[in-house]
C-alpha cells in the first residue's frame, strides 16, 4: 500500500524543472542555501552524486559493482531522490525533491511512501542524526550556494548534481545499521509536510543547544590529555587523506576548467581550416580533412571532459567533505573524554560532592566507552565505502581516458592513410611538365 503526502501545504505554484535551464551563478556563499531565494534577505533561509558507468558486460567498473548489487539483497529499504520541482510562494522561491521510499521494516505502518523534502530538511535530519550519535559517521550534505541575479532560473547541472548528492545521503543513511533505525529518519521518510513541521518543534530549545555548545568549547580548549593510541592514529590518517584528497580535488577542478577552455579553443580550430581551404586549391581537400579530424575529435573531447565532471570531480569533493566530517567526529569524541577527565579530577580534589560526582563520572565512562566503540565500527565502515567509492570513480575514468584517446587515435590515422599516395600517382606527378 502506499501513499502520496504533499510536502508544501500553503497554495504555491509548482512546476517541474525542465531539462535544458540557463542561469547566472555568482559570488558563491556557503554561508546561503541555493536553494531559498528570499524577496527580503533577512527572510532567507540560513540552514545547511551516480557517476556515469560504462554497461558493457565486460566492463572493470561493473565487475567491482557485482559486490554490491549481491548486498542489495538482504537490504529491507530502498530510497530514491528525484523529480525536483521549483516552488514559488509571495516570499521565496524554492526547489522541493521527491523521496520514494520502499520497506519491509515492521516500524513502518505502510511498505511504501512518496513525500516532497526541501534542502532545509535534509539539513534538519543530518543534524539531529549527529545530535542523537555524536561520535557515528553521518554522510555529509552537499554545499550550500547562492544564485543572485537573475533568481527564478536555476541551473540544470546544478540541481542534477545536488539530487545526486541528497540520493548518496539517504542511501548511507539506509544502509547504516544504526543511524536507519532512528526514528527522526523514519518521520522524514514517511510524515506529511505539516507533521514534520511539528515533530522539528519538539527537538531541544535554543538555550538548551548553547548549553551543549559552551560545554563543548569548554572541553575543546581544556583539550584530552590521554587519548588511545588508536584515535590518535585515526586522527593523523584523516589530517593526511584530508591534505591529499584535498589536493587532488583542486588539481582535478583546475584540470577539468582548461580542459574546457581548450575544447572552446578546439570548436574554434576547425572552421578555420574549412575556411583557409576555399583560398587554396591544391591544399583544399588536406584542409578539410584535418578539419573533419578537429571536428570529431573535439567531440570525443566534450564527451571526455563531462565524463570526468560527472563522474571523478563529485567523487573526490564529496570525500573532501568527508574528511571534515570525520574531523568533527573526532572532536566530539575528544570532548566526551575530555569531560570524564574533568569531572576525575574534580573528585580527586574533594571539593564537590563526591556521591553525586561519582554516579555522573560512572555515566560519562560508559558514554566514553559507547562513544569509543560507535566511532571505531564506523571508521572500518566508512573505509571501506571511501575506498569502493574512489576505486569505481578511478576505474570508470580510466576507461574512458583509454576510449577517449583510442578514438582520437583512429580519427587521425584514417587521415594519414587518406593521404598516402601510390608510387605510380607519385612517379606521374614527377613526370608532370
Amino acid at each position: 500500500m502506499s501513499r502520496t503526502i504533499d510536502a508544501v501545504v500553503s497554495p504555491t505554484q509548482t512546476n517541474t524543472i525542465p531539462a535544458d535551464i540557463s542561469g547566472h551563478m555568482l559570488d558563491l556563499d556557503e554561508d546561503d542555501d541555493l536553494e531559498v531565494f528570499s524577496k527580503d534577505s533577512t527572510l532567507a533561509d540560513g540552514n545547511m552524486f551516480n557517476a556515469s558507468m560504462p554497461t558493457s558486460p565486460g566492463s572493470m567498473v561493473n565487475q567491482c559493482k557485482f559486490e554490491e548489487d549481491e548486498e542489495s539483497d538482504s537490504k529491507d529499504i530502498f530510497i530514491t531522490v528525484d523529480n525536483p520541482e521549483s516552488h514559488v510562494t509571495a516570499i521565496e522561491t524554492f526547489i522541493t525533491y521527491r523521496v520514494l521510499t520502499k520497506t519491509t521494516r515492521s516500524e513502518f505502518d505502510n511498505s511504501e511512501y512518496e513525500v516532497r523534502r526541501r534542502y532545509q530538511d535534509f539539513l534538519w535530519l543530518k543534524g539531529k542524526l549527529e545530535d542523537a550519535h555524536s561520535t557515528l559517521i553521518v554522510h555529509p550534505l552537499p554545499e550550500k550556494f547562492v544564485v543572485k541575479g537573475m533568481v527564478e532560473r536555476f541551473s540544470g547541472d546544478f540541481i542534477e548534481t545536488r539530487r545526486k548528492a541528497l540520493h548518496k545521503f539517504l542511501t548511507r543513511v539506509a544502509d547504516h545499521p544504526i543511524l536507519s533505525c532512528s526514528e527522526d529518519f523514519k518521520v522524514f521518510l514517511s510524515a506529511q509536510a505539516w507533521e514534520l513541521t511539528t515533530y522539528k518543534k519538539q527537538g531541544p530549545g535554543f538555550l538548551s543547544r548553547m548549553g551543549e555548545t559552551v560545554r563543548a568549547v569548554a572541553n575543546s580548549v581544556r583539550g584530552v590529555k590521554n587519548r588511545p593510541e588508536e584515535f590518535t592514529a585515526i586522527q593523523e590518517y584523516v589530517e593526511d587523506f584530508s591534505n591529499k584528497i584535498g589536493s587532488l580535488d583542486k588539481v582535478t577542478q583546475r584540470i577539468v576548467k582548461e580542459q574546457k577552455e581548450y575544447l572552446e579553443e578546439l570548436k574554434e580550430y576547425g572552421p578555420t581550416y574549412t575556411l583557409w581551404s576555399g583560398s587554396e586549391e591544391e591544399l583544399a581537400e588536406q584542409l578539410k580533412g584535418v578539419a573533419g579530424c578537429i571536428e570529431r575529435c573535439c567531440k570525443e573531447t566534450e564527451e571526455q571532459v563531462g565524463h570526468l565532471s560527472d563522474t571523478l570531480v563529485p567523487v573526490l569533493h564529496e570525500y573532501v567533505l568527508c574528511a571534515e566530517t570525520l574531523k568533527a567526529v573526532l572532536r566530539r569524541r575528544d570532548n566526551i573524554q575530555a569531560e570524564f577527565e574533568a569531572k576525575n579530577e574534580a573528585l580527586a580534589t574533594k571539593k564537590v560532592d563526591r556521591d553525586a560526582l561519582k554516579e555522573e563520572i560512572d555515566k560519562l565512562e560508559d558514554r566514553v566507552e559507547w562513544a569509543n566503540n560507535a566511532l571505531k565500527g564506523d571508521w572500518g565502515r566508512w573505509q571501506r565505502s571511501m575506498r569502493g567509492d574512489l576505486k569505481s570513480a578511478f576505474l570508470s575514468t580510466a576507461e574512458k581516458n583509454v576510449d577517449y584517446y583510442e578514438k582520437c587515435l583512429a580519427v587521425w590515422e584514417t587521415f594519414l592513410l587518406s593521404q598516402r599516395t601510390e608510387p605510380s600517382e607519385e612517379t606521374d606527378r614527377d613526370n608532370t611538365p
